[in-house]
Parts: structure tokens; C-alpha cells; sequence
């Protein structure tokens, strides 16, 4: 999917990373979000690696890395966990200190990096999020219907990894559909794209993953979330908060970027034409609003 990348097999301290290498220039860190791979990225990576040394990634358990079991913590699955195997998977190439971007459920992890390794993480942009706490806090019916799948995906003794596997098919065209504001029959996902995410939905394992991914943002996230705002804790580096116009998160908070603000105090932001999935839906926009950030 990425064309003139390297793939690259990283083992780090938790997990073993299939990482795509390409470009030159500073280092930048793409991590995708769910239902998806490092292959989201394929319409802004080569335009990317024309300015930078883009290392696009997938979260372990998800895509072509390692699955782990779950544990009763969900602590395998934590973004802080996520988050140490990347920046290992930067050091293993050689960048210490490096730009970085994720969307959705990457982009979580890009926002735990960013306090966890506040000496790595020179800039950071986050896509079509609002913090785990403030989704969880300001809950409404509205929004409930809209992210109905956090609730779905964390229930308990194997019970949406059961259900997903009867369809693996059906459910990504409906958690693409869903979550997005064309979904996957209005021409926004590539079909090579599609197939790279259906390779990992038809993987029983990386299911579960991607369960526990979301179970340990409704637990073990929220308690790290929560310390550190208690201790007053936000992030050192400038903050770079970008949203579809169209998506849940375009419409559903008043201001998207007075949320940011709290934790963010060094803030772009912007919202940009389409919805959730941007770096498909808006290739073009999003490049230009990442390149401009992160060479300002």
C-alpha cells in the first residue's frame, strides 16, 4: 500500500512491530486508528516522505503486528503500553526525538506518548479525537448511539469477539460506515486498503485485540488520564488538533478546540472538510495541515 516503503520488523521491550520506513528528512511517526492499519495512510505518506522520514506503524495487535493475550488489568493494551513500543520502534531506527501523528485510537496513543515521553515527542498532531476522559465524561444519548461500538466492543467474556467473527466482513463495512461520513461503498476507502483491513478482521487474535484496546480505555486509560490531570500534568510540546467537519467529533462538541486547550496550552487547531477519516476522505487537506505544522 505504501509505495517506495521498507518494511520493517521491529521487536521491542513488549511487543514485535511491523513498521513501513520511507523518505528523508525529520523523523514522523503515523499511527492508525480502528478499525484500520498503516495502509490508512497511503494517500499521505508518500507526500509526507517528500519532506520527512515517515515510519508509518501498526499498533500491536492490530495489522501485521504481534497479538497479545488480554489480561485482567488490560494493561498489555494501554496506550501507555502502545505508546513505549513506539517510541522503541523509533530509537531501534535511530530517531531519539521525532514528530508524530495519529488518528483515532492512534491518536490516543500519540496524546499518552506525548505526556509518558515528553523528551521524544518534539511536535504532535492529533486526528478527529477528543481526550478519552472528556468522551466518557461528557457522554450524552447522542453520542452514545454514534460511538455505540465503544460500549459494544468492551463487553466481557469474548462476547463482541464472538459476535464480529460470524461476519468479519460485515462488521468493518459497518464500523467503516458508521464511524465515517461516506462509508466503505461511497468510494472513500481504497480496495487494497479494504482488503489489508479485512486480513486482520478475519484474524480471531487481532480481534481480540482491538476488544482490548478499547476495554483498557475504559479502565486502565481512564485511571492514567485521570492522575495526571489531578496532578495538573499537560502537555510540554505544541499540540496540532485536527477533526472532520462532518464527523461525530465535528459534531458533537461546541468547541473541540476549548477541549484541547486543557491540556494542550501550546494549540493549532483546526477542522478540516469531511469526516472521521480524514488522510482518505481528505488526503490533500490533511497533508497541507501536517506539513504546515510540523515544518513551522
Amino acid at each position: 500500500m505504501l509505495s517506495g516503503f521498507v518494511e520493517r520488523r521491529i521487536v521491542t521491550s513488549g511487543a514485535e512491530i511491523h513498521a513501513c520506513v520511507g523518505g528523508n528528512g525529520p523523523p514522523l511517526l503515523l499511527l492508525h486508528g480502528f478499525p484500520q492499519c498503516h495502509a490508512m495512510w497511503h494517500r499521505v505518506a508518500p507526500e509526507l516522505a517528500r519532506r520527512f522520514t515517515v515510519v508509518a506503524t501498526d499498533l500491536r495487535g492490530y495489522g501485521r503486528s504481534e497479538r497479545l493475550p488480554g489480561d485482567p488489568q488490560h494493561a498489555n493494551h494501554s496506550k501507555r503500553a502502545m505508546a513505549q513500543d513506539q517510541v522503541e520502534v523509533m530509537r531501534a531506527l535511530g530517531h531519539e526525538r521525532f514528530f508524530v501523528a495519529g488518528h483515532d485510537r492512534g491518536a490516543r496513543v500519540t496524546h499518552r506518548m506525548a505526556l509518558d515521553h515528553s523528551d521524544r515527542v518534539l511536535r504532535a498532531a492529533v486526528i478527529d479525537i477528543v481526550p478519552t476522559v472528556e468522551v466518557f465524561e461528557r457522554l450524552d444519548q447522542a453520542m452514545a448511539t454514534a460511538y455505540y461500538h465503544w460500549f459494544f466492543l468492551i463487553q466481557p467474556g469474548g462476547l463482541p469477539e464472538h459476535l464480529i467473527g460470524l461476519d468479519a466482513a460485515f462488521y468493518l463495512r459497518r464500523a467503516l460506515g458508521s464511524i465515517g461520513s461516506g462509508g466503505a461503498n461511497a468510494g472513500v476507502f481504497d480496495d487494497a486498503a479494504l482488503a489489508e483491513y479485512l486480513r486482520a478482521f478475519r484474524d480471531p487474535a487481532a480481534v481480540h485485540c482491538m476488544c482490548e484496546d478499547y476495554r483498557a480505555a475504559a479502565t486502565i486509560d481512564l485511571v492514567h488520564d485521570r492522575e495526571d490531570r489531578a496532578a495538573g500534568r499537560k502537555l510540554a510540546c505544541p499540540l496540532l488538533a485536527l477533526w472532520g467537519q462532518a464527523s461525530v467529533v465535528g459534531r458533537s462538541y461546541d468547541d473541540v478546540a476549548a477541549i484541547w486547550r486543557a491540556y494542550a496550552p501550546n494549540l493549532t487547531a483546526a477542522a478540516l472538510p469531511g469526516g472521521h477519516f480524514l488522510p482518505e476522505e481528505s488526503p490533500q487537506e490533511t497533508v497541507e495541515a501536517l506539513v504546515g505544522f510540523f515544518t513551522g
